[in-house]
């Protein structure tokens, strides 16, 4: 059989190169030729690593130059010289080799191709020489960068750990206190144990000796023994016979340590915020007549808009402003600063003389631009009259008609937003997509819009409420549909609050005034109404997993359940600040519910939204809490109170609830948007400081996963990205 056919032995190489079978040796693998140019190659490195010297370039031409003062020996054939060269197998080899094994590849003289390979390891040792200035270079960046890193780390470290030792005393106070606890009540089970223990390992003895000793005399003892000592024994087994055994457990086994983290590991997540600004004195402005004018006695207002280096709106806040008043006759006069947490900061003062003055705002010690500015105080009776004078009646979100009125100023923001409490920055980067609207009756403005919902294929629904219509627009804020005519009829709409839509694409909607919900089609044609004669002024709707729709009954303080066609399910909830009930407003004892009581009638069941389980979650207003029911109406929990803090509301509106069961509310009095898991607890805002919400009302998910909010004090809606 031809040798190119020959099967290989199991045991027979394949070349690393050309891949091809080789045969081996007689002598077996150890007798395969070695690698010269590489073992002298290493012998080399060695040498220069223990010598340390740093020439490595040489090592190529040091390692050629050893391997050419002596002819390489073929290590199958024992004294020939390697003079020949395998371009396949890229290896020496001597003649007889060229003539055995390799007789089928291309073999030229080792000469021939020496000073090629010679050349060519030139070539790269040239191209390799050359990239030594950029790897020096790159190396002395890397390491300036890393040594920046390793300074700003461990300022960042030392500021850290300074804030956070006096919680990890405390965590180590709180670990040696439940390790102090569980010590005692180990010791006390464990002292009951060995009592009983005791107890019972003596009785085991005794009934042990007992038998052992009967046992013996029964087997071993005379007849006289056996009735010398019967009675005796006899008495003593009858006696541990009856005697009662503690044999019942006196204690338990049961000691574990149940540790409560994951709302502290949540705090904990949101615990510390790195503040920084890029705004800049010599770019920012102050705005307003406060800057050069001023009326003895009242107060003065100013804005100043924070600007980057580049003449770009700052859009956060906590920038360090300074601003101070100046009299000719060297007197200094404080003025008040409001961080509107946005980049803009309202600047208040008074003055109570008459005369010149020097204002001066400084932004991180350097002058906004203009200033100093020169201010001159007047007396009221010389004061023009301006329109900024004459204040107007904001609606609340009471829904109530002609009731629930707000008296404030109309660029005034809820009073909560100028709260001296130092609130707790967003910890999840969160941002505006976009807005749409503003205030008036044409298609794509609003006044005073309160619900909103979504659909499955991509629209947004907005109940415009004093504008009597509902408008339809796409994810992405394109106007798409516009309907509703004013009036009393069925299919007229008088002052739509609540909208949701159901799974056919159905808009339901409710008519807070007309106090019943009408369904629409999905293209605005009325379909029915229902809840006439039940309802007294239903605010917010939803749609359960069931099709039943559900109505948060502002005025009755109770939620409905309706089936598709009006037939009431259930209801449930009445006036009352238990669990079960929804505040009416009747003790006010909070700034906004003192506000709603000098302003006609306000009620407290607001929104309604129905989580994956088919719950019904319930936002009540003035117990400013949220609730939570099952299908049927039975309580299941609650979570909030009267406060800005994390988790707390100043009167509760809007309700979403996400695919995670996470439960999102707008927080009206505090204008924000918050966000809780599935029971309740605290997870985060949403960040809306880029542009400020004004008592935002309904909420809803879009169906590419944006939160979607009605800003009913700025007539829009916000799609705002959010973080499940």
């Amino acid at each position: 059989m031809p040798p190119e056919l020959h099967p290989p032995a199991v045991s027979d190489p394949v070349l690393p190169v050309c891949r091809q079978t080789s045969i081996l040796p007689e002598k077996g693998v150890a007798a395969l030729q070695n690698n010269f140019f590489i073992t002298n190659l290493m012998e080399v490195l060695q040498r220069e690593s223990e010598c340390s010297q740093p020439e490595s370039c040489n090592v190529l031409e040091t390692a050629s130059a050893a391997t050419s003062a002596q002819p390489l020996s073929c290590p199958n054939h024992e004294g020939k010289v390697m003079e020949f060269y395998c371009e396949s197998c890229e290896t020496a080899m001597c003649l007889e080799c060229t003539e055995g094994e390799h007789r089928e590849h291309v073999t030229v003289p080792l000469r021939d191709v020496l000073e090629q390979h010679k050349a060519a390891l030139k070539n790269q040792l040239d191209a390799i020489r050359n990239r030594l200035p950029q790897l020096t270079s790159a190396i002395d960046t890397v390491n300036d960068i890393s040594k920046q890193l390793a300074e700003r780390k461990s300022e960042a470290i030392t500021e850290i750990s300074s804030t956070f030792e006096e919680l990890e005393r405390s965590l180590h106070q709180r670990k040696n206190a439940l390790i102090t606890d569980l010590e005692n009540i180990c010791s006390t089970k464990q002292k009951v144990l060995q009592s009983q223990l005791s107890a019972l390992l003596q009785g085991k003895e005794n009934i042990q000796s007992s038998c052992s000793f009967t046992e013996q005399a029964l087997n071993h003892g005379s007849a006289t023994e056996v009735l010398l000592v019967q009675k005796q024994m006899g008495e003593r087994m009858g006696a541990l016979e009856r005697h009662a055994f503690p044999e019942q457990p006196h204690e338990n086994g049961h000691l574990q340590c149940q540790v409560e983290t994951e709302g502290l590991r949540r705090s904990i997540q949101n615990l510390g915020v790195l503040l920084t600004t890029s705004a800049v004195g010599h770019t920012s402005v102050a705005t307003g007549e406060g800057l050069r004018h001023a009326v003895v006695g009242q107060l003065t207002t100013v804005t100043v808009t924070t600007k980057d280096k580049g003449g770009e709106l700052v859009k956060t806040g906590n920038a360090a402003l300074k601003a101070q008043i100046s009299g000719v006759d060297g007197s200094v006069l404080g003025a008040e600063v409001s961080d509107n947490k946005n980049g803009t900061y309202d600047v208040g003062y008074t003055l109570r003389s008459e005369g010149e003055f020097s204002f001066s705002l400084l932004l991180y010690g350097q002058p906004v631009r203009g200033s100093p500015f020169r201010l001159r105080a007047v007396k009221p009776c010389d004061a023009p009259q301006s329109p900024d004078d004459v204040k107007r009646r904001v609606k609340s979100p009471g829904g109530g008609g002609g009731g629930g009125h707000v008296r404030q100023k109309a660029v005034r923001r809820p009073s909560s937003m100028y709260s001296t409490t130092k609130k707790k920055e967003n910890p999840i980067e969160d941002e505006l997509i976009y807005r749409v609207g503003t205030r008036g009756r044409e298609r794509g403005e609003f006044s005073n819009l309160q619900g909103i919902s979504t659909s499955s294929n991509g629209r947004i629904v907005v109940a415009d409420s004093n504008n009597q219509c509902i408008q339809v627009f796409s994810n992405d804020g394109q106007f798409k549909l516009r309907f509703g005519v004013r009036g009393r009829s069925p299919g007229q709409l008088q002052r739509p609050t609540g909208v949701t839509v159901d799974m056919n694409g159905d808009i339901i909607v409710a008519d807070y005034d007309n106090r019943w919900i009408t369904i629409f089609s999905s293209d605005g044609k009325f379909k029915s109404k229902i809840g006439a004669g039940r309802l007294m002024g239903p605010k917010g709707v939803a749609v359960d997993k069931n099709g039943h729709i559900i109505a948060a009954d502002n005025k009755a303080c109770c939620v409905f359940i309706f089936q598709s066609n009006g037939k009431l399910v259930t209801k449930f909830g009445a006036k009352g600040t238990s669990d079960r009930q929804f505040s009416d407003k009747s003790a006010p004892n909070t700034p906004v519910e003192q506000k709603l009581s000098k302003s006609g009638p306000a009620f407290s069941p607001h929104f309604v939204a129905v989580n994956n389980k088919n719950e019904i979650v319930v936002t009540d207003f003035h117990n400013h809490s949220v609730k939570v029911y099952n299908a049927d109406g039975e309580f299941l929990f609650k979570f909030g109170s009267h406060g800005e803090g994390n988790g707390q509301f100043n009167a509760p509106t809007g309700v979403a609830v996400d695919g995670n069961g996470n439960i999102i509310v707008a927080d009206w009095g505090n204008s924000r948007i918050q966000v809780f898991d599935s029971s309740g607890s605290f997870l985060s805002y949403i960040n809306t400081t880029a542009d400020p919400l004004y008592g935002p009302q309904g909420l809803a998910l879009t169906s590419d996963g944006h939160v979607a909010v009605a800003d009913s004090g700025n007539h829009c809606f916000k799609v705002y990205r959010y973080l499940q």
